[in-house]
Protein backbone atom coordinates (compact mmCIF):
# COMPACT_ATOMS: atom_id res chain seq x y z
CA UNK A 1 0.00 0.00 0.00
CA UNK A 2 3.03 2.49 0.92
CA UNK A 3 3.91 1.82 -2.83
CA UNK A 4 0.84 2.69 -3.91
CA UNK A 5 0.17 5.85 -1.71
CA UNK A 6 3.69 7.26 -2.58
CA UNK A 7 2.44 7.10 -6.39
CA UNK A 8 -0.95 8.59 -5.87
CA UNK A 9 0.86 11.69 -4.10
CA UNK A 10 3.09 11.93 -6.63
CA UNK A 11 0.47 11.52 -9.47
CA UNK A 12 -2.25 13.80 -8.16
CA UNK A 13 -0.83 15.60 -4.79
CA UNK A 14 2.86 15.61 -5.42
CA UNK A 15 2.62 19.51 -3.74
CA UNK A 16 2.40 17.85 -0.45
CA UNK A 17 5.73 15.90 -0.53
CA UNK A 18 7.37 19.78 -0.22
CA UNK A 19 5.03 21.38 2.20
CA UNK A 20 3.41 21.71 5.51
CA UNK A 21 -0.06 19.74 6.08
CA UNK A 22 -2.47 19.98 8.41
CA UNK A 23 -3.99 16.08 9.63
CA UNK A 24 -7.09 15.64 10.99
CA UNK A 25 -6.77 13.12 13.27
CA UNK A 26 -9.21 11.20 15.79
CA UNK A 27 -7.24 8.25 16.63
CA UNK A 28 -9.22 5.90 14.41
CA UNK A 29 -7.83 3.21 11.77
CA UNK A 30 -8.15 5.14 8.97
CA UNK A 31 -6.52 9.16 10.20
CA UNK A 32 -4.00 7.00 11.92
CA UNK A 33 -2.39 5.12 8.69
CA UNK A 34 -2.93 8.64 6.54
CA UNK A 35 -0.39 10.03 9.31
CA UNK A 36 1.99 6.92 9.28
CA UNK A 37 1.87 7.14 5.58
CA UNK A 38 2.15 10.59 5.04
CA UNK A 39 4.86 10.88 7.38
CA UNK A 40 6.82 8.78 5.32
CA UNK A 41 7.48 11.12 2.36
CA UNK A 42 7.01 14.57 4.32
CA UNK A 43 7.69 15.05 7.97
CA UNK A 44 6.90 18.38 8.10
CA UNK A 45 2.87 17.29 9.29
CA UNK A 46 1.00 18.77 12.01
CA UNK A 47 -1.78 16.66 13.66
CA UNK A 48 -5.26 18.26 14.49
CA UNK A 49 -7.19 16.30 16.90
CA UNK A 50 -10.91 17.39 18.33
CA UNK A 51 -12.13 16.08 21.82
CA UNK A 52 -15.77 16.74 21.69
CA UNK A 53 -16.57 15.48 25.36
CA UNK A 54 -19.58 13.19 24.16
CA UNK A 55 -17.39 9.83 25.53
CA UNK A 56 -16.54 10.82 28.80
CA UNK A 57 -12.60 8.82 29.57
CA UNK A 58 -12.80 7.63 25.85
CA UNK A 59 -12.70 10.88 24.53
CA UNK A 60 -10.19 11.91 26.97
CA UNK A 61 -7.97 8.35 26.26
CA UNK A 62 -8.24 9.29 22.27
CA UNK A 63 -6.70 12.71 22.80
CA UNK A 64 -4.00 11.48 25.13
CA UNK A 65 -3.75 8.23 22.20
CA UNK A 66 -2.47 11.65 19.76
CA UNK A 67 -0.66 12.93 21.60
CA UNK A 68 1.39 10.24 22.46
CA UNK A 69 1.58 9.10 18.80
CA UNK A 70 2.49 12.65 17.95
CA UNK A 71 5.63 12.17 20.06
CA UNK A 72 6.52 9.14 18.46
CA UNK A 73 6.24 10.20 15.19
CA UNK A 74 8.20 13.67 15.85
CA UNK A 75 5.46 15.68 14.72
CA UNK A 76 3.56 18.29 16.24
CA UNK A 77 0.45 18.26 18.04
CA UNK A 78 -2.89 20.50 18.42
CA UNK A 79 -5.99 19.47 20.36
CA UNK A 80 -9.13 21.17 21.51
CA UNK A 81 -11.69 20.92 23.62
CA UNK A 82 -15.38 21.08 22.15
CA UNK A 83 -18.83 21.52 24.19
CA UNK A 84 -20.64 19.42 21.29
CA UNK A 85 -24.43 18.72 22.66
CA UNK A 86 -23.96 22.89 23.97
CA UNK A 87 -23.56 23.30 19.64
CA UNK A 88 -26.46 21.39 18.73
CA UNK A 89 -28.51 22.84 21.49
CA UNK A 90 -27.72 26.21 20.50
CA UNK A 91 -28.17 25.72 17.00
CA UNK A 92 -30.79 23.00 17.23
CA UNK A 93 -28.51 20.54 14.85
CA UNK A 94 -27.91 16.75 15.58
CA UNK A 95 -24.89 15.63 17.69
CA UNK A 96 -23.03 14.59 14.06
CA UNK A 97 -23.66 17.58 12.52
CA UNK A 98 -22.59 19.89 15.29
CA UNK A 99 -19.66 18.02 15.62
CA UNK A 100 -18.57 18.26 12.07
CA UNK A 101 -19.32 22.36 11.93
CA UNK A 102 -16.94 22.42 15.09
CA UNK A 103 -14.26 20.82 13.62
CA UNK A 104 -13.90 21.81 9.77
CA UNK A 105 -14.40 25.42 11.27
CA UNK A 106 -11.15 24.47 13.58
CA UNK A 107 -9.27 22.69 11.10
CA UNK A 108 -9.78 25.99 8.73
CA UNK A 109 -8.61 28.44 11.98
CA UNK A 110 -5.68 26.69 12.26
CA UNK A 111 -4.51 26.13 8.73
CA UNK A 112 -5.07 30.02 8.57
CA UNK A 113 -3.53 31.22 11.18
CA UNK A 114 -0.49 28.52 9.93
CA UNK A 115 -0.78 29.94 6.75
CA UNK A 116 -0.92 26.43 5.66
CA UNK A 117 -2.77 25.46 2.89
CA UNK A 118 -3.52 22.12 2.69
CA UNK A 119 -5.60 20.28 5.34
CA UNK A 120 -5.74 16.04 4.70
CA UNK A 121 -8.70 13.70 6.23
CA UNK A 122 -8.52 10.01 6.24
CA UNK A 123 -11.81 9.58 3.94
CA UNK A 124 -11.29 6.21 2.15
CA UNK A 125 -13.33 4.45 -0.95
CA UNK A 126 -15.90 2.86 1.59
CA UNK A 127 -16.73 6.49 3.26
CA UNK A 128 -17.45 7.28 -0.26
CA UNK A 129 -20.05 4.83 -1.25
CA UNK A 130 -21.79 5.29 1.87
CA UNK A 131 -21.83 9.13 1.45
CA UNK A 132 -23.49 8.31 -2.43
CA UNK A 133 -25.61 5.54 -0.54
CA UNK A 134 -27.10 8.04 2.36
CA UNK A 135 -27.50 10.98 -0.58
CA UNK A 136 -29.15 8.77 -3.03
CA UNK A 137 -31.82 7.27 -0.22
CA UNK A 138 -32.99 11.22 0.63
CA UNK A 139 -32.92 12.13 -3.16
CA UNK A 140 -30.30 14.10 -5.01
CA UNK A 141 -29.27 15.55 -7.94
CA UNK A 142 -26.32 14.41 -10.11
CA UNK A 143 -23.57 16.14 -7.76
CA UNK A 144 -24.85 13.96 -5.24
CA UNK A 145 -24.19 11.01 -6.95
CA UNK A 146 -20.26 11.92 -7.71
CA UNK A 147 -19.19 10.52 -4.28
CA UNK A 148 -16.46 12.92 -1.72
CA UNK A 149 -14.38 15.33 -3.75
CA UNK A 150 -10.77 14.18 -3.97
CA UNK A 151 -10.09 18.24 -2.99
CA UNK A 152 -12.71 20.45 -1.66
CA UNK A 153 -10.99 23.97 -1.42
CA UNK A 154 -8.04 23.50 1.05
CA UNK A 155 -9.43 20.11 2.27
CA UNK A 156 -7.59 16.33 0.48
CA UNK A 157 -8.32 13.10 0.80
CA UNK A 158 -5.78 11.13 -0.35
CA UNK A 159 -6.61 7.63 0.84
CA UNK A 160 -9.67 8.03 -1.23
CA UNK A 161 -8.66 5.22 -3.90
CA UNK A 162 -7.93 2.93 -1.13
CA UNK A 163 -10.80 0.67 0.75
CA UNK A 164 -11.24 -0.31 4.30
CA UNK A 165 -9.93 -3.31 3.98
CA UNK A 166 -6.38 -2.33 2.26
CA UNK A 167 -6.34 0.29 5.28
CA UNK A 168 -6.45 -2.12 7.64
CA UNK A 169 -4.08 -4.68 6.26
CA UNK A 170 -1.47 -2.04 6.17
CA UNK A 171 -1.71 -1.40 9.68
CA UNK A 172 -1.35 -4.98 10.82
CA UNK A 173 1.17 -5.68 8.78
CA UNK A 174 3.33 -2.51 10.36
CA UNK A 175 2.00 -3.34 13.91
CA UNK A 176 0.22 -0.31 13.75
CA UNK A 177 -2.46 0.63 16.70
CA UNK A 178 -5.42 2.89 16.58
CA UNK A 179 -8.71 3.49 18.51
CA UNK A 180 -12.21 1.93 18.07
CA UNK A 181 -15.05 4.43 18.30
CA UNK A 182 -17.81 2.30 20.28
CA UNK A 183 -20.17 4.69 18.38
CA UNK A 184 -19.40 3.39 15.27
CA UNK A 185 -20.85 0.22 15.84
CA UNK A 186 -24.76 1.78 16.57
CA UNK A 187 -26.56 1.68 13.82
CA UNK A 188 -28.99 4.24 15.56
CA UNK A 189 -26.98 7.03 12.97
CA UNK A 190 -27.88 6.38 9.01
CA UNK A 191 -23.99 5.82 8.05
CA UNK A 192 -23.43 3.10 10.54
CA UNK A 193 -26.77 1.73 9.25
CA UNK A 194 -25.69 1.73 5.87
CA UNK A 195 -22.14 0.63 6.61
CA UNK A 196 -23.14 -2.24 8.92
CA UNK A 197 -26.51 -3.68 7.25
CA UNK A 198 -26.73 -2.06 3.60
CA UNK A 199 -23.06 -2.50 2.30
CA UNK A 200 -22.85 -6.11 3.67
CA UNK A 201 -25.58 -6.91 2.00
CA UNK A 202 -24.89 -5.32 -1.59
CA UNK A 203 -20.79 -6.93 -1.51
CA UNK A 204 -23.02 -10.32 -0.62
CA UNK A 205 -25.06 -9.82 -3.81
CA UNK A 206 -21.58 -8.34 -6.07
CA UNK A 207 -18.26 -9.44 -5.07
CA UNK A 208 -17.11 -6.75 -6.97
CA UNK A 209 -18.69 -4.28 -5.59
CA UNK A 210 -15.92 -1.53 -5.16
CA UNK A 211 -14.52 -1.76 -8.00
CA UNK A 212 -18.40 -1.69 -9.96
CA UNK A 213 -18.93 2.02 -7.72
CA UNK A 214 -15.89 3.10 -9.24
CA UNK A 215 -16.64 3.05 -12.54
CA UNK A 216 -20.31 4.06 -11.76
CA UNK A 217 -18.42 7.15 -9.83
CA UNK A 218 -16.26 7.75 -13.42
CA UNK A 219 -18.94 7.70 -15.04
CA UNK A 220 -21.22 10.29 -13.01
CA UNK A 221 -17.92 12.40 -13.23
CA UNK A 222 -17.80 12.50 -16.60
CA UNK A 223 -21.77 13.32 -17.14
CA UNK A 224 -21.20 15.80 -14.35
CA UNK A 225 -18.46 17.79 -16.42
CA UNK A 226 -20.26 17.79 -19.77
CA UNK A 227 -23.36 19.18 -18.19
CA UNK A 228 -21.64 21.58 -16.37
CA UNK A 229 -19.64 22.96 -19.45
CA UNK A 230 -23.16 23.16 -21.51
CA UNK A 231 -24.45 25.50 -18.41
CA UNK A 232 -21.49 27.70 -18.19
CA UNK A 233 -21.98 27.94 -21.99
CA UNK A 234 -25.65 28.58 -21.58
CA UNK A 235 -25.12 31.31 -18.67
CA UNK A 236 -22.99 33.39 -20.44
CA UNK A 237 -26.08 33.87 -22.73
CA UNK A 238 -28.18 34.31 -20.37
CA UNK A 239 -27.03 35.94 -17.25
CA UNK A 240 -26.40 39.70 -17.73
CA UNK A 241 -24.65 41.50 -14.22
CA UNK A 242 -26.07 45.02 -13.07
CA UNK A 243 -23.85 47.42 -10.94
CA UNK A 244 -25.10 47.03 -7.66
CA UNK A 245 -24.28 43.20 -8.03
CA UNK A 246 -27.69 41.78 -9.49
CA UNK A 247 -28.08 39.55 -11.70
CA UNK A 248 -31.07 39.49 -15.06
CA UNK A 249 -31.47 36.25 -16.18
CA UNK A 250 -33.94 36.20 -19.07
CA UNK A 251 -36.79 33.84 -19.19
CA UNK A 252 -37.44 34.14 -22.90
CA UNK A 253 -33.88 32.03 -23.44
CA UNK A 254 -35.52 29.60 -20.81
CA UNK A 255 -38.32 28.93 -21.75
CA UNK A 256 -37.15 28.32 -25.53
CA UNK A 257 -35.45 25.29 -24.83
CA UNK A 258 -36.32 21.68 -24.72
CA UNK A 259 -36.30 21.41 -20.65
CA UNK A 260 -36.58 24.59 -19.38
CA UNK A 261 -36.77 23.32 -15.79
CA UNK A 262 -33.69 21.17 -15.53
CA UNK A 263 -31.84 24.44 -17.05
CA UNK A 264 -33.01 26.71 -14.42
CA UNK A 265 -32.46 24.42 -11.68
CA UNK A 266 -28.86 24.12 -12.73
CA UNK A 267 -28.53 27.64 -12.97
CA UNK A 268 -30.22 28.99 -9.47
CA UNK A 269 -28.27 25.93 -7.63
CA UNK A 270 -24.98 27.52 -7.32
CA UNK A 271 -27.43 30.74 -5.34
CA UNK A 272 -28.73 27.76 -2.87
CA UNK A 273 -32.19 27.10 -4.48
CA UNK A 274 -32.00 22.77 -4.30
CA UNK A 275 -35.85 22.82 -4.48
CA UNK A 276 -36.30 21.80 -8.19
CA UNK A 277 -39.88 22.46 -8.21
CA UNK A 278 -39.65 26.08 -5.94
CA UNK A 279 -37.17 27.17 -9.21
CA UNK A 280 -39.99 25.24 -11.80
CA UNK A 281 -42.86 27.31 -10.69
CA UNK A 282 -41.33 30.47 -11.47
CA UNK A 283 -41.51 29.82 -14.98
CA UNK A 284 -45.40 29.93 -14.94
CA UNK A 285 -45.71 32.69 -11.85
CA UNK A 286 -47.14 35.81 -12.21
CA UNK A 287 -44.34 39.43 -11.95
CA UNK A 288 -43.70 39.59 -8.72
CA UNK A 289 -43.07 36.13 -7.68
CA UNK A 290 -40.21 35.87 -5.02
CA UNK A 291 -38.05 32.92 -3.51
CA UNK A 292 -35.37 32.82 -0.77
CA UNK A 293 -32.23 30.46 -0.19
CA UNK A 294 -30.19 30.71 2.65
CA UNK A 295 -28.21 33.25 0.78
CA UNK A 296 -29.99 35.04 -2.34
CA UNK A 297 -33.12 35.74 -3.14
CA UNK A 298 -34.98 36.05 -6.80
CA UNK A 299 -37.58 37.98 -8.08
CA UNK A 300 -40.04 37.31 -11.06
CA UNK A 301 -39.78 40.46 -12.89
CA UNK A 302 -41.52 41.01 -16.78
CA UNK A 303 -38.61 39.87 -19.02
CA UNK A 304 -36.05 38.50 -16.39
CA UNK A 305 -35.24 36.69 -13.16
CA UNK A 306 -33.63 39.12 -10.90
CA UNK A 307 -30.89 37.47 -8.48
CA UNK A 308 -29.86 39.77 -5.29
CA UNK A 309 -27.62 38.34 -2.50
CA UNK A 310 -29.57 38.94 0.95
CA UNK A 311 -26.56 39.64 2.52
CA UNK A 312 -27.22 43.74 2.06
CA UNK A 313 -25.87 45.79 4.63
CA UNK A 314 -27.80 48.73 6.27
CA UNK A 315 -27.25 51.54 4.39
CA UNK A 316 -26.75 55.21 6.97
CA UNK A 317 -27.47 58.56 5.47
CA UNK A 318 -25.13 60.52 3.32
CA UNK A 319 -24.41 64.02 3.99
CA UNK A 320 -24.25 66.77 1.63
CA UNK A 321 -22.47 70.00 3.11
CA UNK A 322 -22.15 73.36 1.01
CA UNK A 323 -18.55 71.97 0.30
CA UNK A 324 -19.20 68.28 -0.68
CA UNK A 325 -18.06 67.95 -4.80
CA UNK A 326 -18.90 64.34 -4.87
CA UNK A 327 -19.80 61.29 -2.95
CA UNK A 328 -18.34 57.99 -4.43
CA UNK A 329 -19.79 55.15 -2.53
CA UNK A 330 -22.04 53.45 -2.43
CA UNK A 331 -24.15 55.90 -4.53
CA UNK A 332 -21.70 58.18 -7.00
CA UNK A 333 -23.06 61.84 -7.27
CA UNK A 334 -21.24 64.72 -8.36
CA UNK A 335 -21.98 68.21 -7.14
CA UNK A 336 -21.34 71.96 -8.13
CA UNK A 337 -22.97 74.76 -8.06
CA UNK A 338 -23.60 76.85 -11.30
CA UNK A 339 -25.16 80.15 -12.48
CA UNK A 340 -26.99 78.91 -15.63
CA UNK A 341 -29.04 75.65 -16.09
CA UNK A 342 -28.07 72.90 -19.09
CA UNK A 343 -28.88 69.19 -18.75
CA UNK A 344 -32.04 69.16 -18.32
CA UNK A 345 -32.00 65.33 -18.04
CA UNK A 346 -33.43 62.55 -14.87
CA UNK A 347 -29.77 61.80 -14.25
CA UNK A 348 -29.15 65.33 -13.56
CA UNK A 349 -31.12 67.43 -10.81
CA UNK A 350 -31.19 71.80 -10.91
CA UNK A 351 -31.83 72.92 -7.71
CA UNK A 352 -32.55 76.67 -6.59
CA UNK A 353 -30.00 76.60 -3.73
CA UNK A 354 -31.58 79.34 -1.95
CA UNK A 355 -34.77 76.71 -0.98
CA UNK A 356 -31.99 74.22 0.21
CA UNK A 357 -31.21 73.61 3.91
CA UNK A 358 -27.95 71.93 4.17
CA UNK A 359 -26.21 69.75 4.89
CA UNK A 360 -28.75 67.57 2.46
CA UNK A 361 -29.13 63.88 2.72
CA UNK A 362 -29.04 60.84 0.78
CA UNK A 363 -30.69 57.98 1.81
CA UNK A 364 -32.81 55.26 1.19
CA UNK A 365 -36.70 55.59 0.25
CA UNK A 366 -38.78 54.39 3.83
CA UNK A 367 -42.68 53.39 3.97
CA UNK A 368 -44.96 56.52 3.56
CA UNK A 369 -42.38 58.70 2.06
CA UNK A 370 -44.02 61.88 -0.01
CA UNK A 371 -42.71 64.25 -2.30
CA UNK A 372 -44.76 66.98 -5.27
CA UNK A 373 -43.24 65.55 -8.15
CA UNK A 374 -42.70 68.06 -10.84
CA UNK A 375 -45.39 68.84 -13.57
CA UNK A 376 -47.80 66.91 -11.40
CA UNK A 377 -50.45 68.90 -8.72
CA UNK A 378 -49.94 67.85 -5.09
CA UNK A 379 -47.80 65.39 -3.44
CA UNK A 380 -47.78 61.94 -4.17
CA UNK A 381 -46.63 58.44 -1.93
CA UNK A 382 -43.56 56.98 -3.33
CA UNK A 383 -45.00 53.74 -3.13
CA UNK A 384 -47.22 55.14 -5.36
CA UNK A 385 -45.04 56.76 -7.62
CA UNK A 386 -43.28 53.30 -7.76
CA UNK A 387 -46.17 51.40 -9.18
CA UNK A 388 -47.40 53.77 -11.65
CA UNK A 389 -43.69 53.74 -12.67
CA UNK A 390 -44.12 50.10 -12.66
CA UNK A 391 -40.76 49.37 -10.95
CA UNK A 392 -39.68 45.80 -9.97
CA UNK A 393 -39.03 45.29 -6.15
CA UNK A 394 -35.12 45.38 -6.89
CA UNK A 395 -35.83 49.01 -8.36
CA UNK A 396 -37.66 49.82 -5.74
CA UNK A 397 -35.05 48.88 -3.05
CA UNK A 398 -32.35 50.60 -4.94
CA UNK A 399 -33.79 53.63 -5.08
CA UNK A 400 -31.86 56.28 -3.30
CA UNK A 401 -33.68 60.22 -1.80
CA UNK A 402 -31.97 63.13 -1.72
CA UNK A 403 -33.62 65.36 1.51
CA UNK A 404 -33.71 68.56 2.39
CA UNK A 405 -34.22 68.35 5.89
CA UNK A 406 -37.15 65.86 5.91
CA UNK A 407 -38.34 67.29 2.71
CA UNK A 408 -37.71 65.11 -0.44
CA UNK A 409 -35.42 67.37 -3.01
CA UNK A 410 -34.92 64.50 -5.64
CA UNK A 411 -36.14 60.92 -6.32
CA UNK A 412 -32.54 60.82 -7.52
CA UNK A 413 -32.07 59.83 -11.04
CA UNK A 414 -36.15 59.76 -11.83
CA UNK A 415 -38.06 62.97 -10.20
CA UNK A 416 -37.57 65.99 -9.18
CA UNK A 417 -39.73 68.13 -5.93
CA UNK A 418 -41.86 70.63 -7.78
CA UNK A 419 -40.94 72.79 -4.72
CA UNK A 420 -37.39 72.99 -5.34
CA UNK A 421 -37.17 73.47 -8.87
CA UNK A 422 -35.20 76.55 -10.36
CA UNK A 423 -37.57 79.63 -11.51
CA UNK A 424 -36.44 82.88 -13.59
CA UNK A 425 -36.29 84.53 -10.12
CA UNK A 426 -33.02 81.52 -9.01
CA UNK A 427 -29.84 83.36 -8.97
CA UNK A 428 -27.91 80.29 -7.47
CA UNK A 429 -28.42 76.98 -8.85
CA UNK A 430 -26.81 73.47 -7.14
CA UNK A 431 -26.48 70.64 -9.65
CA UNK A 432 -26.17 67.10 -9.11
CA UNK A 433 -25.27 64.76 -11.45
CA UNK A 434 -26.11 60.75 -11.20
CA UNK A 435 -23.69 59.59 -13.78
CA UNK A 436 -24.82 56.02 -13.75
CA UNK A 437 -28.58 57.08 -14.28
Amino acid sequence: MLEHFENHIQHKFSYLQNEAVLIALSGGIDSVVLTHLMQKINPNCILAHCNFNLRGLESDSDEAFVKELGNKLGLEVVSIHFDTQKKAAEEKLSIQMAARKLRYQWFSEIAAHRNIKHILTGHHKEDALETFLINFTRGTGLDGLTGIPEKNGSFLRPLLPFSRDEIRKYAEENAITWREDQSNTSTKYLRNKIRHEVVPVLKELNPNLLNSFDQTLQHLKESSFLANDQIASFKKETFSYGAAGEIAICIEKIKILKHPKAYLYALLKPYGFVNSDETASLLEAQSGKLLYSQTHRILKDRKNFVLTALEVPTTPNFLIHETTTHIASPIHLKIETVQKASDFKPSIALLDKSKLKFPLSVRKWKKGDYFYPIGLRGKKKLSKFFKDEKYSLFEKENTWILCSGEEIVWVVGKRLDERYKITKETTSILKITHPSS
